[in-house]
């Protein structure tokens, strides 16, 4: 196996064992990039010089074992989305009104991992502003689906999941406001970490929609997820959602006994609309875990029907705030340099927020998201955990759905509930269809539940082996 195609764990064991050295490593990621991302194009900026320096700074510290057990991802290559800022290294947020910024700050999550030790190997793609279901609204261009460039990778977070899939990287940051680590990590056939609102700080991400983002990650297995939550989670002074509940160890606990476990399969995820691909393939997966001790169990969330439309009236109001910042005087390029995606959600929000129309929309979506937090509530006094869906859709064709935004919009029917009561979830492999591409199913948990939420996925990824298939096998 290619060094660029290890996981975290393998990776951290070949280094201690001096079977390769972090200089190797980086320069197997190099490779890859080369050799594939003008096809792909899931990184906007390859930060090669820089990560080459910083490969040979880990391997003295590999080498005389100073401090390394502080320094858990000590030479680990992963991909940055690139609206998280990066002190030094351009962060464009993939929009043309970014396209040349430089950071003087650094995101809080950046900052962990590169205590940590982990090496930036470069900024990845994303739809512009995180507004996006596809990776196509992107000012770099489309991301491309490595297991089939015809097709998108989804968003948005695209950039992200193509590299990890793809092996540019050992993982890649991700930021989650309706499914934009879900969907990818689904269409891309990796495992998606959306964790609880503020279990991760999301300082120094350009905001999308405040109450809505969460920070999480893409990795290409559930135990390298843990890893990285572990590093990443915890309170900081400069986000004050971020509350300060302790972090456990989540790898050691991912091999703990699932005794009694209860997991709840939504009937409304499962009606018309679904794929039948998609549908057969979950089903399988939940038969699966029938056989590893999990108890099966029907359960009703009845507003979530109405999630989809929630969302679409608070997620456009906050952009609409958010992007109010961008004035062209400070930094950045002129208002005029945004897109038509950027402009529709500005409008939206912008109507929906006006005197006389407050009450009638925001007012009345913010008491739908009430219900629906409810609704959770409700669910998680039956059942430990709740299975279902990442999309009803496979991944689709490039252009198929760009020029229709209410389609495109429902590709996040099943993912932005989660959002809105302000869930842990974790997307995962559960089979292929017919045609080869990926298709993902997501475990949700109560609030702070990630444990439970590794447990779970760790124990039907090791049943199967979905998770090990890789995109652009070598040979070809």
């Amino acid at each position: 196996m290619e060094l660029n195609q290890l996981t975290i764990s393998q990776a951290q064991d070949g280094l201690r064992k001096k079977k390769f050295s972090s200089v190797e490593l980086i320069k197997a990621c190099l490779r890859r990039i080369k050799k594939i991302d003008h096809q792909v194009n899931a990184l906007i900026t390859v930060c090669q010089n820089e990560a080459l320096k910083e490969a040979l700074k880990a391997d003295k510290i590999l080498n005389s074992k100073t401090d390394y057990h502080k320094r858990p991802l000590l030479g680990i290559p992963v991909a940055i989305k690139d609206n998280f800022c990066t002190l030094g290294i351009k962060t464009t947020a993939a929009s043309k009104v970014l396209k040349d910024f430089i950071p003087v700050y650094e995101a809080t999550a950046v900052k962990k991992l590169r205590q940590a030790g982990a090496i930036i190997i470069g900024k990845a793609n994303l739809d512009a502003w995180a507004h996006g279901s596809s990776g196509e609204n992107s000012y770099f261009g489309p991301t491309k689906n490595p297991w089939d460039l015809t097709r998108v990778s989804g968003g948005s977070s695209s950039g992200p999941a193509a590299s990890v899939a793809a092996g540019m990287c050992l993982a890649a940051t991700g930021s989650d406001t309706g499914g934009s680590i879900r969907l990818p990590a689904s269409f891309c056939g990796v495992v998606g970490l959306k964790p609880t609102y503020g279990r991760v700080s999301r300082y120094g991400v350009i905001a999308m929609a405040s109450s809505l983002d969460a920070i999480g990650h893409l990795s290409k297995d559930v135990t390298d997820a843990a890893i990285i939550l572990k590093i990443t989670a915890g309170a900081d002074p400069l986000d004050a959602t971020t509350p300060s509940v302790s972090v456990p160890n989540y790898v050691q606990k991912l091999t703990k006994p699932l005794k009694a476990l209860k997991i709840g399969i939504p009937k409304q995820y499962f009606a018309e609309g679904i794929q039948i691909e998609i549908k057969t393939k979950i089903e399988k997966a939940i038969k699966k875990l029938e056989t590893l001790g999990i108890r099966a169990v029907e359960i009703s969330l009845p507003h979530s029907q109405y999630a989809l439309a929630a969302y679409y009236i608070i997620q456009p109001s906050e952009v609409a705030s958010n992007l109010a910042r961008y004035d062209g005087i400070r930094y950045g390029g002129p208002r005029k340099y945004f897109a038509d995606e950027a402009k529709r959600r500005i409008m939206l929000g912008t109507y929906a927020l006006s005197a006389g129309y407050y009450d009638a929309y925001y007012l009345r979506a913010m008491k739908m998201r009430t219900l629906i937090k409810e609704d959770f509530r409700h669910a998680f006094q039956k059942v430990d955990l709740i299975l279902a869906p990442v999309s009803p859709d496979l991944p689709f064709k490039l252009g198929e759905k760009i020029s229709d935004p209410l389609k495109m919009y429902l590709s996040d029917i099943y993912t932005v509930p989660i959002n809105l009561a302000g869930l842990p979830a974790i997307s995962l492999p559960c089979g292929f269809s017919k045609k080869g591409l990926p298709i993902g199913m997501q475990i949700i948990g109560p609030q702070f539940s990630e444990d439970l939420l590794f447990q779970a996925a760790y124990t039907y990824e090791q049943a199967t082996d979905w998770s090990r298939r890789r995109a652009f096998k070598d040979e070809e």
